[in-house]
């Protein structure tokens, strides 16, 4: 399986318990010392941080969220990849992703930069 597979999986995972409104699963994808850097909130350091980040997000619009892994790349411990996600139609974006390959052979998020492309017209993927 390619990295961008593996990545979408992961993306589709996030996606998924996005949808039902699990802060909790949506910030155990991430490392237990991930930062996520959004135009949504300030920066959430932190797995903690990052479940509160994700409570402060879920509205309506949640229960459409899709994520789309557009590229992405990897080594034996670090990938990337850049996403469009989009909820709805009323909140569209890309995030830039980090990830690491764990011990048990699972990514996570290492880093994520959110950005919004909402009010710059809508992004085909």
């Amino acid at each position: 399986m390619s990295g961008q597979q593996e990545f979408q999986a992961l993306f589709d995972i996030y996606a998924a318990r996005y949808r039902a409104g699990d802060a909790t699963g949506c910030a155990a994808l991430f490392s237990t010392d991930a930062e996520l850097f959004s135009p949504y909130g300030p920066p959430a350091i932190g797995r903690a941080a990052i479940e509160a980040a994700h409570l402060d997000w879920f509205d309506a619009a949640a229960e459409s969220k899709s994520i789309k892994v557009t590229s992405a790349g990897c080594s034996a411990e670090l990938g990337w990849c850049l996403a469009y996600f989009s909820e709805g139609g009323e909140v569209e974006g890309t995030s830039l992703n980090v990830l690491q390959r764990q011990a048990e052979g699972n990514w996570l998020i290492l880093r994520c930069s959110l950005n919004n492309l909402s009010d710059a017209g809508p992004l085909e993927p």
